[in-house]
């Protein structure tokens, strides 16, 4: 409570039979305590209570004079507010405080935010960064450098938080869902902008890589890609022309010892030549599987980019939507 800085009125009211009424103006300052968790679709419910302290109902009797409907109505016309809240309801309840008896009157108001502001200046705009990040999973990594586009949206991002922190509130008891939501967008961007680093990295260095781990098969490969339809591609059998080659009859010819040894080197030669064909195939074979994980995960990272924000669209849609109609 604040000191009463309402002005002084020496004038009483005095009544052919006996009662007199002092209208004397009080200006009260109060708190309230606010619930936030549904910033800006909160809607707040304060009590005022009026009794006496040192008078018990012998001496003072509390009474409400005007019906609370009334006082809802003329409050409505009178109120001046910056634009931010609206008054939706005024309720009374009296009862008698026991021990020493005590009347008191309490008002049960009901507020309800406006929201228009918050969700012009800081829903839809960020709404508008997390999408052009979503679509920006288009662009190919092997040819356009996806990297230094998400790190620049994410730097707009973060100044824009900076710019709009002084319309989010500062005071309550619990944090506002519409704070989980700018750090969930926040981390969705730095998540997308490490596995465009890892897609990047794979494309350009998978060939000197160590072969997919079995894990790594059974997660991504088999699971993860069969969920974002992307399945993985069957192995090449080259058993078959292995065999082929394995089937032809050696040719029985009769040659001197010179051609022998240049047949044996010949044969070192297609073995060695052989050897590296194979071991080019197996590097190939690594670096298409590898290629084939990072498809996987940038497609499942779409995939939940485009399923975190319809479910965020959905839920601040039913708030708005819920709040105007209470």
């Amino acid at each position: 409570m604040a000191e009463n800085t309402a002005p002084s009125v020496p004038y009483v009211h005095v009544l052919s039979d006996g009662m007199i009424h002092d209208s004397s103006p009080v200006r009260v300052v109060s708190s309230c305590n606010l619930n936030i968790y549904t910033f800006p679709f909160d809607v707040q419910n304060c009590t005022f209570t009026f009794n006496s302290y040192t008078h018990s109902t012998k001496h003072i009797r509390i009474n409400l004079k005007i019906p609370a409907e009334k006082i809802l109505k003329t409050s409505r016309e009178v109120m001046s507010t910056v634009g931010e809240w609206q008054l939706m309801n005024i309720t009374t309840h009296k009862h008698i405080l026991h021990g020493p008896e005590i009347d008191e009157l309490k008002f049960h108001i009901q507020l309800r935010r406006s929201s228009t502001l918050y969700v012009v200046n800081l829903l839809i705009p960020s709404g508008f960064l997390i999408t052009v990040d979503l679509f920006s999973f288009m662009l190919p990594p092997q040819s356009v450098d996806r990297s230094a586009f998400k790190m620049t949206l994410i730097l707009g991002y973060t100044v824009f938080l900076l710019l709009m922190n002084d319309l989010l509130p500062v005071t309550g008891d619990t944090i506002p869902l519409i704070n989980v939501f700018f750090s969930i967008c926040l981390a969705l961007m730095v998540t997308s902008l490490l596995e465009t680093i890892l897609i990047t990295n794979l494309h350009s260095g998978s060939s000197h890589f160590a072969p997919v781990p079995h894990w790594v098969k059974v997660v991504v490969l088999n699971t993860l890609g069969c969920l974002v339809g992307l399945p993985p591609k069957p192995p090449k059998d080259n058993s078959t022309e292995e065999n082929k080659v394995g089937k032809n009859p050696p040719m029985a010819v009769e040659l001197e010892d010179t051609t022998l040894d240049e047949l044996r080197k010949l044969g070192r030669d297609l073995r060695a030549i052989r050897l590296q064909v194979d071991q080019q195939m197996t590097e190939k074979q690594n670096s298409e599987e590898w290629m084939q994980v990072a498809f996987i995960i940038d497609r499942f990272l779409f995939w939940l980019y485009t399923l975190f924000i319809s479910v965020s669209c959905i839920t601040m849609i039913y708030l708005w939507v819920n709040s105007y109609r209470l």
